[in-house]
């Protein structure tokens, strides 16, 4: 673990090991954390806050610029032991590499603009201004399916904000972690400012981030089951939170849109991952008018797919992360079938050679899905599409909306009107019309409902980890 500035071992003399979901093979031995532990790396940190909080915009600036510099450097080993680790194809993890160190540079530059502001006083002799200060000890806590983009992109604003950092990474890719904390300790980042504590089950490491009352604010990427625990915990004690929750997204697309484009867009967005990130669409809701050219163009890219060990050249879909998650999937599409949906392709795991000691399920689509099945009403978090015919364009907004997650929607339409009155009227924190990657490191994520609280990215993401402090002046 990294903890003060320096690699040590747990307390507790306990290790536990990751392992590569492609092959089942161990990848290495990390220390099992315990309470103690992450008590220390709070006590670590919170000693380091004021010196660091009291640093310039500008120097603060710098370590992320040399951070970022070593990301780019080490761009292709950052993704392999992620494809490694994580199983996603090395493209992809070239491509999450990319996206964590663009935070980094995002927030290295953001920080230098984050201005207070003077406000008019109703006396003469009077004088306000309103300034902005960091908020303290974070503890954040980062999922598997994203394991090197969610930690910068928590790092990074807090540290540019002025507070120091706790991270708790997902005890299935604590590798990846570990290599984003050697580019932080080669950055000389000083003692404290960033800390790592690596544990095989997360339940004490949790407990003692919300009732350490040394740590201010807690930001959590994961499952709406634990992010509301969390939540009702750090109440107890007024901590800020941010959480970053699961989602259900609907993708609809309207008689006017080209079926063929909308198919290209879905195979492209519904096996990123393998299936296994909360902005996935999950209810692919086509009417009724373009339905079969629409399912003849997706089964006909899906069928083009290749799944397997995402170091492999031409891979397209890798494995999931866990046994778990393969039976949940599969579960989903046996009971969609016992309920009358059609599966055009896949729905099987895929056991030949190979991937029978992995974790891989074949991409699927899935025709005849109604609300009756549980993968309608349930996140899948893998690769199966589910396609739900609809006929009453008024009716559409209401099904869509007909889930306790917002967090993204998409939709496909040529009409303007439409997209303007979708965009408005979807309950999801984040839509794409006619785009199937509605987000970048300057643009707010954040989702509503049961898919969380708190925003990610942008100058919101920035001041999530700041307070706001005015002062009266009697002149």
């Amino acid at each position: 673990m990294y903890i003060n500035g320096k690699w040590v071992e747990s307390k507790n003399g306990k290790i536990f090991a990751s392992y590569n979901p492609a092959n089942g093979e161990r990848i290495a031995l990390f220390p099992d954390a315990g309470r103690e532990d992450a008590h220390g790396a709070i006590e670590a940190a919170s000693e380091a806050f004021p010196a660091w909080a009291a640093t310039t915009a500008y120097v603060r600036s710098e370590f992320l610029y040399k951070c970022y510099h070593a990301f780019m450097e080490r761009k292709e080993d950052l993704a392999r032991i992620m494809t490694e680790e994580q199983g996603k194809p090395l493209r992809a993890a070239l491509g999450e590499v990319q996206y964590a160190a663009d935070f980094l540079i995002w927030y290295a530059e953001e920080v230098k603009r984050l201005y207070g502001r003077t406000i008019p006083a109703p006396r003469q002799d009077q004088r306000f201004f309103l300034l902005h200060q960091p908020l303290g000890v974070v503890a954040a806590i980062t999922p598997w399916n994203y394991p090197i983009s969610m930690i910068t992109r928590k790092v990074a604003p807090a540290i540019a904000a002025g507070c120091t950092v706790v991270v708790k990474p997902a005890e299935q890719t604590p590798n990846c972690a570990r290599s984003v904390f050697n580019i932080f300790h080669e950055a000389s980042i000083p003692p404290g400012v960033v800390n790592l504590i690596t544990a095989s089950t997360p339940k004490e490491i949790g407990e003692e981030f919300v009732t350490n009352p040394k740590v201010k604010k807690i930001t959590f990427t994961g499952s709406t089951e634990v992010g509301k625990i969390l939540y009702s915990r750090a109440a107890a004690h007024l901590k800020r939170v941010s959480l970053e929750l699961g989602g259900h997204a609907p993708f609809i697309v309207f008689p006017d849109a080209n079926p063929v484009y909308a198919a290209k867009g879905l195979s492209l967005l519904k096996f990123l991952n393998s299936g296994q990130a909360c902005i996935s669409p999950n209810r692919i809701y086509v009417h009724e008018s373009i339905l079969e050219p629409f399912l003849e163009e997706l089964v006909k890219r899906v069928l083009k797919l290749k799944t397997g060990n995402g170091m492999e050249e031409g891979v397209t879909v890798g494995p999931l992360m866990t046994r778990e998650a393969l039976e949940k999937v599969d579960a989903q599409v046996k009971d969609a079938q016992k309920k009358g949906a059609r599966v055009l392709v896949g729905g099987e795991r895929l056991t030949e050679g190979e991937l029978e000691r992995g974790y891989f399920y074949a991409p699927t689509v899935l025709a005849g899905v109604t609300s009756r099945m549980h993968i309608y009403k349930e996140e899948t978090f893998g690769p199966v599409a589910p396609v739900i015919s609809f006929k009453d364009k008024d009716d559409i907004l209401a099904l869509a909306n007909d889930t306790g997650y917002g967090l993204a929607a998409y939709v496909y339409t040529e009409s303007l009107s439409r997209a303007v009155k979708m965009a408005e009227g979807l309950q999801f924190g984040i839509i794409g019309i006619n785009d199937i990657n509605p987000t970048a490191v300057a643009v707010p994520f954040a989702g509503i409902k049961d898919s969380g609280i708190g925003i990610e990215g942008a100058v919101e993401g920035l001041e999530e980890y700041l307070y706001k402090k005015s002062a009266g002046i009697s002149l």
